[in-house]
């Protein structure tokens, strides 16, 4: 604890830490603090799923290819691109569209149809390789996560912020497209 109050009253005397010391400079400098650490957390979280995704058996995917994976794999149930779009808040389908292409020609998911829409869901083969992700996960991040004392219900308030702050960037995208 001590060690971190150090190095908090070191970040304190140089300023805040920020990519962009222009954008610090204006009303808010800890939304720059905030952005600057999810640039690097971003970055630092698309590594790890890419290399645990290699680590459980499927190399060469990229970060939303993973993300679609687990989407596909949520609650065990058939997913519309729609449904894969909205909770990853991605606008442009076609993202999608292209990672559900490569997870089928993976031979990790089958499609379906729900009425007049394509449906997609893992099949045997991506359920597996869910699970040996899950293991890994469970072995080489939440293991040293707790093992280093993080409190529970802070990261679930960090992640609610987070989910929060989301809204008005889409906010304050819509009011810059309007421009």
């Amino acid at each position: 604890m001590a060690k971190l109050q150090t190095d908090n009253n070191a970040e304190r005397a140089l300023g805040p830490i920020v990519s962009s010391a222009h954008l610090a400079a204006g009303a808010m400098p800890s939304l720059s603090e905030l952005e600057f650490g999810l640039i690097l957390l971003g970055h630092a979280f698309e590594r790890w799923m890419v290399r645990c995704m290699a680590a459980a058996g499927v190399p060469d995917l990229s970060p939303l290819d993973v993300l679609v994976a687990h989407t596909i794999a949520h609650r065990s149930k058939p997913k519309r691109l729609a449904d894969i779009c909205l909770v990853l808040s991605i606008e442009d389908t076609h993202l999608v569209t292209y990672s559900v292409k490569k997870l089928d020609a993976l031979g990790l998911i089958v499609s379906g149809r729900s009425g007049n829409e394509k449906t997609v869901t893992l099949n045997k083969k991506g359920e597996g390789v869910i699970r040996a992700y899950t293991r890994l996960r469970e072995q080489l991040l939440v293991v040293p996560v707790k093992s280093a004392g993080s409190d529970e219900r802070r990261l679930s308030e960090v992640a609610a912020l987070m989910r929060a702050m989301s809204g008005h960037y889409d906010q304050a995208a819509r009011a810059a497209a309007s421009l």
